[in-house]
This record gives C-alpha cells, structure tokens and sequence, in this order.
C-alpha cells in the first residue's frame, strides 16, 4: 500500500533515493522495482532486516531491474550517517509524527539531500487524526507513538523554515480513516473485535484486488478524510 505518488517523485535508473524510517520497505520495494538505488533507512533492526530479506527475494524472483540496489541503513533521524547531499529523493512516510524533535529531522532531510532534489513527506491528515486522538488515548500515548498532530500549514511552514520549496500535496487512504475509527472506538489493541476484523478484511481485500468500485470511492473520499497528507518538496 503506498502513499506516495511515483508520478509526482519521480524515481529510475541512476537516482539515489533515501526511504527515511522505512519500516517494513514498501516504499523502498516500489523504488527498487522502479531501478533506483534506495538505501532503507530505520532504527529497528529487525525492520531492516525484513527488508533486506525482501530485497534478496526481489532479486531472487526477477524483479530488481539491472544496475539497481537495495542496502539497508541503521539510524536515527536525527543524525543521519550520510554526507551532505547524498540522494537525489527522499521518502519521509508517516515519520515526522513520531519524532519530538521534528525539526532536526527536517534539517537532516534538507542536508542529506542534493541541490535541486525533492522530497515526499507525508503524516497523519488531521482530521481524521484528531478523531483518533479523541476516541482512545491509547492510540497515541503508547511508546514509540504520535507525538503531535500536524496541520497542512503547520507542516508546511516548518519545512519552509528549513529551506524546502513548498510543492502540490494530495491525501491518500480515504478507505483507512473509518478502520482507524473503529479500531479506536473499540480499543486500539482490540484486534479481535468483529467490526474491526470485518473492515480489515475489507481493506486487505481491497488491497489485493483494487476494485474499481473501492478505487473511485476512496478517490472521492481522499480530499475530505483521506488519512495521510503528502506533501512534496524541493531543495533549491
């Protein structure tokens, strides 16, 4: 499932792409497949090393394009271990909700990546955030969780501050608000609720078969609750 859009953060042959705080890879995955050189950045180690099982897999089945490379990175965001102007992308995916120190993170993304490079940072919408902060504190106070809950502008004006050029936005996963809801009303670690396991398994099978009933109903619904915002950016 992603939430950035290859066709505005164009990735290929030649380009080095950083996937800041990637989790399990599916961003990174998508640039390999796309012939980039993506180097998958975590402080979880046992995250990165899923993902360097992925990458061997890829390239076991036939999927990484010829010249491209997947590596794997251990770190913090806050001082990343990259000279300065690295990477001609960079993929910053639900991260900067999670970090106190938001802005040095974005001081980090704005000196690892090149002159005239862009960035795709996306977060948490803030409605649909905001409804989840207000139905169970659990979804937010556990360790590792959301810190703060951004507005367009707020984010917008911090990566400014920083230098970015401030590019088009978009919102993404207008069919994953209402099972963040659910979750919440229920109890966030309440897996086995029926209601929440009946939308999840709505989104799994959306997912895998991307109807283009779900598909024009989640275009709908991205602008109003789309749960991510994606935000694209430039260095000058």
């Amino acid at each position: 499932m992603l939430t950035v859009d290859f066709a505005r953060l164009p990735v290929g042959p030649g380009v080095r792409v950083l996937d800041l705080g990637c989790g399990g890879g599916r961003h990174a995955f998508e640039v390999l497949r796309r012939g980039a050189d993506v180097t998958a950045f975590d402080m979880d180690q046992a995250e990165l090393d899923g993902v360097a099982a992925m990458f061997t897999a890829m390239d076991k089945a036939g999927e990484v394009p010829d010249g491209a490379t997947g590596e794997i990175v251990q770190g913090t965001a806050l001082d990343m271990p990259f000279e300065d102007g690295s990477f001609d992308r960079v993929i910053a995916a639900e991260v900067l909700e999670h970090i106190p120190d938001d802005m040095t993170a974005m001081r980090e993304i704005f000196r690892v990546l090149r002159s005239g490079g862009t960035a795709a940072v996306t977060v948490p919408s803030f409605l649909p955030e905001r409804i989840c902060w207000a139905l169970d504190e659990a979804y937010h106070t556990a360790p590792g969780g959301h810190v703060r809950i951004y507005t367009l502008a707020e984010l917008s004006a911090k990566l400014k501050s920083v230098g970015f050029e401030i590019g088009p936005h978009h919102h993404a996963h207008g069919l994953h608000a209402p099972y963040w809801w659910i979750k919440c009303a229920v109890g966030v670690n309440n897996d086995d609720h029926p209601l929440a396991k009946a939308y999840h398994q709505l989104l799994v099978w959306d997912i895998m078969k991307r109807p283009a009933a779900t598909r024009i109903a989640e275009s709908l619904l991205n602008p109003v609750i789309g749960k991510s915002v994606v935000l694209y950016i430039r260095k000058p």
